[in-house]
């Protein structure tokens, strides 16, 4: 019988297997150290990346030879420091402790061989004098030579180290990645600044408190490593724009540029789920671009710095133990622009790993984006069930996503709410400007056909309102084109002019939550219609009709457009038929009827150019 012995996992596959752990590039990799260092309470860490210069295409090049992150935490113990570089240990992990941003252990090693083919570890907790050294060689695993992480011994911290750092104290940990062939960026500011944009958004939380700074720093390590040749510190990075002091483009970088949704005392939801017999919290924020960051003065305000500085940070931010997990971009409309325009975060405790489906090297959360592909309200419809229904179900078939239901619908809905809001925010600045071929607009020719009637004797509820003090009435109008989305300089402007001018009617349009085509409001005097973004006439005959023309429009595109809006016309027309046909009493079906004529003779009455 054969006597071989067959190893279940051969050392040489497993640590190659380990080298393609699944992290996205190097930055993602130094994330997971700084989590250990954040998680060592260090308030100072430091990205320092030495460069020596090589001889490439007959040109000397500076090129990356090392990277190091050092921090001023509470360091290791002789005895950590060791397991610190086992695969799968992990204090917390050995601890059952559920609250910290550690997850598997895995951090640390796997980061490090993703990146490099050596990693060395000086931690202290008596002083730098007393630093106690590890490594890992992923060559010397390979070939046989390293089995066993040794007992760390005595050995001085490098002096290229001492003197790029600016922050050795009592206690702390330097880790070095060298061999550097996997990284894809080949100099130290190429890191940096790849570096800076992901770190800034997954710590800040951290470096808003100043809890923690986050120095990045390159040196040459051919001549002096005390000078920097590039340096920056880390600043926030906020999807939701609501922080100050960021890395938002001016004049963003002070003050934010948006503002909490739906107000500053109701933008933060606390969502209770129920799982593994304990019931935990789990927050959702959600903010909204300001008015004016979007106001037509400005331009596209999507081709500016800040504008493209957004685009970057689309999605649903995935926060654990307040540092970002994922920027979620499967909730947003892909390829959609307007999106950036909103912002939302969704925090939640380790202790929801599993049901969230966090992985190992936290950078997804597979259950929730899972959730991202499941709209339960066109479920519901198409299976003719109830929410509750649905969720009986869940729980009778044990499904996991269970929990997760009502987090998620609330999120679709914020997503879908402001996402209307977005799409109206602009369109509504452009009110009242549009002129027709005659000179003047329809809601000039309307006041005028409205006046007639007045003197014929004819009059409506809003008529009231005219007899109002007119800073009463501009007041009362500007406060509703507001609530519709309009930025506050042009509402105020808006409704100056509509007074000013004894306008009758004002159209708006804003996203709304009943099945109307549109609605009407008395304000001010004036007759406030809200066309509704979320009906689909809106889509077929507001919209086809108003996206501007440009040069390139051939008379086939013009005449599609013009046929949709036809057909659109006709299906609205036919929608009516079909309600009065279905009014199965007399009365009713007479009712409607009148209502028809009654509204034809006033159309009538506008629409004639006679008057």
């Amino acid at each position: 019988m054969d006597k071989v012995k067959i190893q279940i996992v051969p050392p040489k596959l497993a640590i190659k297997a380990m080298m393609d752990s699944g992290y996205r590039n190097a930055a993602y990799a130094l994330a997971e150290l700084m989590d250990n260092s954040i998680q060592a309470d260090a308030k100072n860490v430091e990205l320092l990346c030495i460069e020596k210069t090589i001889r490439s295409d007959r040109r000397n090049r500076a090129r990356i030879d090392s990277i190091g992150v050092l921090d001023n935490g509470c360091g290791m113990s002789q005895e950590t420091l060791r397991l610190a570089l086992q695969f799968g240990y992990g204090e917390r992990l050995a601890a059952k402790d559920h609250t910290g941003m550690g997850k598997f252990g895995m951090g640390l090693p796997s980061a490090s061989i993703s990146q490099a083919r050596k990693v060395e570890v000086w931690s202290w907790v008596n002083g730098i004098e007393s630093a106690k050294y590890s490594y890992l060689d992923v060559d010397d695993i390979i070939a046989g030579r390293m089995t066993v992480i040794e007992e760390p011994i005595n050995k001085p911290v490098p002096e290229i180290w001492v003197t790029a750092g600016q922050n050795f104290s009592k206690s702390g940990t330097l880790v070095v990645w060298t061999g550097l062939e996997r990284c894809i960026w080949r100099t130290g500011k190429a890191i940096i600044d790849n570096s800076e944009f992901l770190i800034g958004r997954m710590y800040r939380k951290f470096l808003n408190n100043d809890s923690t700074k986050i120095r990045m720093a390159t040196f040459d390590g051919d001549t002096d490593s005390s000078t920097p040749t590039f340096e920056k510190y880390a600043k926030p990075n906020d999807p939701l724009y609501l922080m100050r002091g960021t890395s938002t483009p001016p004049p963003y970088d002070i003050e934010p540029m948006f503002e909490p949704w739906p107000s500053a005392d109701n933008y933060e939801t606390e969502i209770l789920i129920p799982y593994a017999g304990r019931t935990h919290s789990v927050f959702i924020r959600t903010s909204m671009a300001k008015k004016e960051s979007r106001a037509s003065e400005v331009g596209d305000a999507g081709r500016r710095s800040y504008g493209a500085h957004a685009e970057k940070n689309i999605g649903v931010s995935l926060l654990r133990a307040g540092r970002e997990l994922e920027l979620d971009r499967s909730w947003a409309a892909f390829g959609e622009p307007r999106e950036r325009w909103w912002g939302l975060e969704v925090e939640f405790p380790p202790s929801l790993d599993d049901l969230f489906g966090v992985t190992n090297n936290k950078q997804y959360a597979t259950n929730f984006t899972e959730m991202s592909k499941i709209d339960v309200d066109d479920w519901l419809k198409e299976q003719g069930k109830t929410f509750q229904q649905l969720k009986d179900e869940l729980f009778e078939d044990q499904d996991p996503k269970l929990p997760l239901i009502e987090l998620t619908q609330a999120i679709r809905k914020n997503i879908r709410e402001m996402s209307n809001l977005v799409k109206v925010q602009l369109k509504n600045s452009r009110g009242g400007k549009r002129r027709t071929r005659y000179g003047f607009g329809p809601e000039e020719e309307a006041t005028a056909k409205t006046r007639l009637l007045q003197g014929e004797g004819h009059s409506g509820v809003s008529d009231a309102g005219e007899l109002k003090p007119n800073d009463e009435r501009c007041a009362e109008i500007q406060a509703a084109l507001e609530e519709s989305g309009l930025a506050e300089k042009e509402a105020n402007e808006f409704a100056g002019s509509v007074v000013s001018k004894s306008m009758k009617y004002i159209f708006t349009e804003a996203g709304i939550d009943t099945p109307s085509f549109f609605s009407v409001q008395p304000k001010g005097g004036a007759i406030l219609l809200t066309l509704n973004t979320n009906h689909p006439a809106y889509d077929r005959l507001v919209d086809v009709l108003e996206k501007d023309s440009s040069d390139n429009d051939d008379n086939d595109s013009l005449q599609e457009r013009l046929n949709n809006a036809l057909d659109g016309l006709k299906l609205l027309l036919m929608a009516w038929a079909r309600y009065e046909d279905e009014q199965q009493s007399g009365v009713a079906r007479e009712r409607a009827q009148e209502a028809r004529v009654d509204w034809g003779r006033m159309a009538r009455r506008f629409l004639d150019r006679g008057d």
